[in-house]
């Protein structure tokens, strides 16, 4: 089946074409999941309330003491868990662990060292030589 024919109009067919031939099918399958992601919600539950978060917005989350911690750039919200079960929620969205307290979007991580993880907002985040190898392969595949 041919998708393009069912596009509207020849102008957004035109557009289509050119972002493919311009970028590649690659860059398009990116673009698709960037803006479904962009829209995805992380529920933030605790005993007396319920919040809203867009995933995008996340910077990154920690644990201390079953307490989590998650960090965005409209503040900080707070509810009892474990970082496993976080992970296993948020993976599919690009967030990897880097020590046995924190997780991370790639998509938030501005640059790497095997002692250290540097997030756009300039937050420094320690990794962990059991999460390095991993982690810094993973970010290499994302860039």
């Amino acid at each position: 089946m041919n998708y393009i024919d069912k596009l509207e109009t020849d102008s957004l067919k035109k557009e289509f074409l050119t972002f493919i031939e311009t970028y590649g099918a690659d860059a398009l399958h990116q673009a698709m999941d960037s803006y479904i992601n962009a829209q995805q919600i992380y529920i933030c539950r605790t005993r007396t309330s319920t919040s809203k978060i867009y995933i995008k917005d996340i910077s990154y989350i920690e644990v201390h003491k079953h307490i989590i911690t998650i960090h965005t750039s409209h503040g900080c919200f707070q509810k009892y868990g474990t970082l496993n079960n976080e992970l296993e929620h948020l993976s599919k969205y690009g967030f990897i662990k880097c020590s046995q307290n924190y997780i991370v979007p790639l998509a938030k991580v501005q640059t790497v060292t095997y002692q250290e993880v540097t997030l756009i907002d300039h937050t420094k985040i320690t990794l962990s030589k059991q999460f390095a190898a991993k982690f810094l392969l993973a970010f290499n595949a994302h860039s």
